[in-house]
Parts: C-alpha cells; structure tokens; sequence
C-alpha cells in the first residue's frame, strides 16, 4: 500500500508547497520513510480518513468532529500576525467604511464564511456572535463562498459586510495576493486557538509517528531548511496531540450535536 502525503489547508503559492514537500521527502528518507506518494485530494475528507495516509494537514473542526481515528502528529507554528506559538486566531474582516465598528454593530448584517466545516471561517465567528443573539439570530444572512479568498472578495464586492479570515491565509493574501485586501480591515480577532493539526491515519506506528515528528522538528530547526519554511511562514513546530485540541471540541460541540451524523451541514445555519 503507497502511503499519501498532502498538505492542503495553505496553499496559496503552489511552488512554495512543493518546495516543502521536497525539503519533507529528503528528511524522511534519511528518518527512514520512503516511498510514499504525494496527493492533491480532490475529496479531503475521504483522504483524511484513508488508511494509507502518512502525513497531512487538516482543520481543527474536521479533527474533533469527523476523524476521530486520526492521530495528532503535531501543529507548526506560524509567523503571522494574530499566531502565537502554535495558536492561531481569524481576523474579523469588514470594509474600510466600517473599519470603526466592533462585532456586535453587525447584527443585522450579512455575513460570508467560508464553509460549515471550517473552524477558522464559521465556528470560531459562530462562537463569538453567542451572546449577541436574539432568538437565535444576529445575521439577516448567511452566505458561503467556498473559501477565505472568495469570502475577502464578497466583501469587495459588497456581496457580504463582515467576515472572519484565518491569520495565515490573510499573510499568505497579503504576501502572495494583496490586490485581495484592498478596501478591507480588520476590527479584531476570533478567540486564540490550537492551529490547523497535521495528521496521520489511526494505523499508523508509533515508530512511524515518531520520525514523523522527528523530521518536522528538524525541518523547522536546522538553517538549510529555513528559508523553505519562511516562504509558507513556518517558523516552528510542537508535537501536539488531541488532548491539546480539546478546547476546539468544547467550542465545536453545540455545532456537532445540533446535527445528526446523516446531517448535512445546512442545518447548522440557524447558529448565525
């Protein structure tokens, strides 16, 4: 069985990615893994949860709501405004016309997330609108675009008013895309949070596990790697494990248990 590597959640600039799986594949070789295969899942979460997976990055909420069989590997850190260590928050992103409002002037407005099973553009905002709803409601609507960089152009486009925006997609924009944030600002931050977890499958050794950890720690440690690093703004990497992302499960929860695994996520709509 060829085991499967991918690393999805930022890649904003391709070249940058592979870059990094170059640096990954020369390390594990020497750790003693070889012969895996590179993916671009088209169906992530059927690639998360594939038997043959090595290695991955996925999104706090798909880890504690959807793979619970995955293994923690670890979580990096990233250089971002709005990162500290390996915690992350998202900005709460509106036009510069209403750059002098806070979240709770937006009842009555429109919204645009990303998609329901994103912790960084829905549950983290869904978390921070709680107190401020009014039987059950605080946006008049609710649209999804699909992605952070189609949700920062609704908001150009004046398609929605307020948005939350994961802090290393926003660098990544700001670095790689800039003409997306152009007319935007950010009025504050969803709360601090482990970041988006790199994961194995559950059958993986703990053998395994460990020079996978291994070779992440060299990657982030040793000089010829940090300029590979820098391009995607890792600069560092801690050995997590589920127990660290228990506070997403505590905040996910009311979302999880409001639907039914034959669900879909529509009927988590109403939390907005």
């Amino acid at each position: 069985m060829t085991q499967l590597l991918s690393l999805p959640m930022y890649d904003v600039q391709p070249a940058d990615t592979r870059l990094l799986v170059d640096a990954l594949r020369q390390l594990l070789e020497q750790g003693g893994i070889d012969g895996w295969h590179y993916a671009e899942p088209s169906d992530r979460l059927a690639h998360w949860k594939a038997p043959s997976l090595l290695l991955s990055q996925t999104c706090g909420y798909p880890l504690c709501a959807l793979l619970p069989e995955a293994q923690v590997v670890g979580t990096f850190h990233y250089n971002a405004q709005g990162c500290s260590g390996y915690r992350y928050r998202s900005r709460l992103v509106v036009r510069e016309a209403d750059a002098a409002k806070r979240l709770a002037d937006f009842a009555g407005r429109r919204v645009v997330c990303n998609s329901e099973d994103s912790l960084s553009g829905f549950h983290t905002l869904r978390a921070e609108i709680a107190a401020l709803q009014q039987n059950g409601r605080f946006f008049s609507s609710l649209l999804f675009s699909g992605g952070h960089r189609q949700s920062l152009q609704a908001l150009q486009d004046n398609a929605a008013d307020v948005a939350a925006i994961d802090a290393v997609s926003w660098a990544l924009f700001s670095r790689h895309q800039p003409t997306l944030l152009q007319g935007l600002a950010t009025i504050g931050y969803t709360a601090e949070l482990p970041g988006l977890p790199l994961i194995t499958a559950s059958g993986t050794s703990a053998a395994t596990l460990r020079k996978l950890r291994q070779a992440l720690t060299r990657m982030v440690s040793e000089p010829q790697w940090r300029e590979v690093c820098a391009r995607l703004l890792i600069c560092g990497f801690t050995a997590t494990n589920r127990e660290d992302y228990q506070p997403v499960s505590v905040l996910v929860a009311p979302a999880s248990a409001a639907a039914s695994p034959a669900d879909k996520p529509s009927s988590l709509r109403p939390a907005l």
